[in-house]
């Protein structure tokens, strides 16, 4: 071999040793780094007109592992949704207060019980019922405090939707620029390891706020897809575009996320036709979607459908009573009705008037079933007209009943012992609210009673939106109910079913009235939503979602209140029962009559309709209601555990791998040192060498 070769490879070794050295000095400079992938100098033998001329130093690559890297992206994304569920459902927890604690919702329930018992043993003393009402005034407000305090969680929850969005638009931004820096520098033939793990780290950081798919490009590049393989970004930069109008507040519908182009300065122009629009997303987004359109949503229709369900069970009993002396008057609440209605009514009531001392004026039995000529509303008040005389009168005026004693007497309504009055199983006073110890404006509190055949009533340009969403909260399809098909509720049920909302299950009206929506067996779970209502049944004040059930938003929870003057006076609370029989003249309320406050006891303790969400007890379904909230939020921080530990893995196995070990890269740096001392003896002894020779020439 000549010198000149022999000088060529010691040179060679030489620089692939300070190479190696280099590298393993900026490994150890950044041990403990958490993302940092080690640096390992390629070397490859020179070859020199099919000669061996020494070693070819190349750039330094990345020690990683594109398998592992993708498992941390995955188990990330895991990981952000489990840690927003498990925070804001501990949150929701501790809005309802620990378990047995005096002034959680189930000990305020369970004090209206013990009222009305202490009511029982001591004749309805003024304490005793002022206590009564005043727990029942209590259990509302709590309800409604509760209420309030998850509207303004789910308030919480979307302003952090805007916040994450823009976090995902700035990563999405800082990847696109590093994927033109690591293909550039790998089009030139250098390193692109520092670029390569800054991206490494934004993308490991994106992929905890959203589920992604990250695929490797020949040129060095990434493009990075969702999970439901909507494109993020590939040689064109996307982002998130999210006009919330909210401002971080409880709405009924939210918009959807659109996915668009973005122009050089990343700002969003032309939709690319994709979006996100549910949970399905995963990550820290998909648990903050879940949350807000699906969770929280139903725990405060799960809330009104418990207030429904009480209030329905206390003016149930409310209604078959009476105070002594009886009131001048009976007003009514909205019913939605219009005196052209079929009344609907089955059984007897009895309408009578007395004195103030409850001598009997006079009365009258009306069989809604058999009686002639009794077929609408209007027919009833004409009757009752008709059969008291002149000792009372009965209007129906903007669907409220109204029946005034004359003469400063006193009006009842009471139900037939034997066969007592109903339309979708309330009785009529019941029905017309005339004598309710719990109010709403917003509810009439019981079921409408409609039938196929009665008309809806719906006016020209009134409409309601109807959201369909599945189990992850993302909305299915949505539809415009206007009513045109017809006139009658069979025509909307029709309408609905013919809808695109008719493809994912059946709608149907109950035996009360009420429109029931079965999804198909594929959609368990799924559940609908009405966000807009300008429906206004003939002119009533009655909406579609607050007639027919559909959905539990329309309970009435925001406005309802004990009766103000049953509140104030505890004598208005009707616990006294109108005597059947009894002759004109004769005495038919006695003062010391409280059998209201022994039906209250029963009534309380029987279970009641609540539709969709079956038959049960106030007491069972608060305890099912709040226990299943207990049990989401445990389930979420144990879930949250086991997602760090997998995520906490996954990174583990992956710094392992790629990450710098301290022994190995000071064992490297005796190896590369020895290299470079062994060079330099040979380029010394190709020194002398050539030395020798020159002094031989002289």
């Amino acid at each position: 071999m000549a010198l000149n070769d022999i000088l060529s490879t010691a040179v060679s070794g030489l620089a692939a040793s300070q190479a190696g050295l280099k590298s393993v000095s900026n490994n150890i400079a950044n041990v403990g780094v958490s993302g940092y992938a080690r640096e390992r100098v390629n070397l490859s033998t020179g070859v020199s007109s099919g000669r061996v001329s020494g070693v070819v130093v190349g750039e330094p690559t990345r020690v990683a592992d594109r398998f592992l890297e993708a498992t941390v992206y995955r188990r990330s994304g895991d990981y952000g949704r489990a840690e927003v569920s498990a925070n804001y459902l501990d949150r929701l927890q501790s809005l309802l207060g620990q378990p047995g604690a005096a002034s959680g919702l189930p000990a305020r329930l369970d004090s209206i019980s013990a009222s009305a018992v202490a009511m029982t043993g001591s004749q309805a003393s003024e304490q005793t019922v002022a206590a009564f009402t005043a727990d029942v005034q209590d259990a509302i407000t709590s309800m409604q405090q509760l209420d309030d305090d998850v509207a303004g969680l789910r308030g919480d929850v979307e302003s952090e939707v805007g916040y994450t969005v823009d976090r995902i638009n700035s990563l999405l931004t800082r990847i696109h620029d590093l994927n033109g820096t690591v293909a550039r520098l790998e089009g030139l033939g250098r390193s692109a390891s520092g670029s390569a793990d800054q991206r490494m780290s934004a993308i490991q950081e994106l992929s905890s706020l959203v589920n992604v798919t990250v695929r490797d490009q020949p040129d060095g590049r990434v493009t990075i897809e969702t999970a439901s393989g909507a494109m993020l970004l590939d040689r064109r930069l996307r982002q998130l575009s999210y006009p919330s109008g909210g401002g971080g507040m409880s709405q009924p519908i939210y918009p959807t996320i659109d996915i668009r182009f973005a122009d050089a300065n990343g700002a969003p122009g032309a939709a690319t036709g994709e979006r996100i629009d549910s949970a399905a997303v995963g990550g820290k987004l998909g648990g903050l979607l879940d949350l807000r359109d699906r969770q929280l949503p139903e725990f405060s229709e799960k809330l009104g459908v418990l207030f429904g369900g009480l209030a329905e069970a206390l003016n149930s009993v409310a209604n078959e009573g009476t105070t002594v002396p009886p009131p001048a008057s009976l007003n009514g609440r909205a019913t939605g009705l219009v005196g052209s209605d079929r009344h609907g009514f089955t059984g007897s009531a009895t309408f009578a008037v007395t004195k103030a001392d409850g001598t009997l004026v006079a009365s009258t039995s009306i069989d809604f079933a058999s009686t002639p000529g009794l077929n609408t509303v209007d027919d009833i008040v004409a009757r009752i007209n008709t059969d008291l005389g002149g000792a009372a009168t009965a209007s129906f005026v903007d669907g409220r009943l109204s029946i005034t004693a004359s003469g400063g007497n006193g009006v009842v309504v009471a139900q037939d012992a034997n066969d007592p009055s109903a339309r979708a199983g309330v009785g009529f006073s019941q029905y017309f609210g005339l004598n309710d110890i719990v109010r709403s404006d917003a509810s009439a509190l019981v079921p409408s009673g409609f039938d196929a055949s009665d008309p809806h009533g719906f006016g020209a340009g009134e409409s309601a939106e109807i959201v369909l969403r599945d189990t992850s909260g993302r909305a299915l399809t949505r539809y415009t109910l206007t009513g045109s098909t017809g006139s009658t509720f069979g025509d909307v049920i029709g309408e609905l079913n013919a809808s695109p909302l008719g493809q994912f299950g059946t709608f149907s009206l109950d035996d009360r009235g009420r429109v029931r929506f079965a999804p198909a067996a594929a959609l368990s779970g799924a559940t609908l939503s009405i966000p807009s209502d300008s429906t206004d049944r003939f002119g009533s004040g009655r909406s579609f979602s607050s007639l027919m059930g559909l959905s539990g938003g329309a309970s009435g929870l925001s406005s309802a209140e004990v009766r103000p003057e049953v509140l104030a006076d505890p004598s208005k609370l009707p616990l006294a029962r109108l005597q059947p029989g009894v002759a004109i003249g004769a005495k038919a309320l006695g003062p010391g009559d409280v059998r209201g406050a022994t039906a209250f006891v029963e009534r309380l303790g029987q279970p009641v309709d609540l539709g969709k969400d079956g038959v049960a007890t106030m007491e069972r379904f608060s305890s099912l209601l709040l226990g299943r909230t207990g049990l989401v939020a445990s389930q979420a921080t144990d879930s949250f555990a086991d997602a760090t530990a997998r995520r906490d893995d996954a990174v583990n196995r992956r710094d392992s791998f790629s990450g710098v070990n301290i022994d190995e890269e000071l064992a490297q740096m005796v190896v590369l040192q020895n290299s470079y001392s062994a060079a330099a003896r040979v380029l010394t002894t190709a020194s002398e060498m050539y030395d020798t020779l020159i002094a031989m020439v002289r």
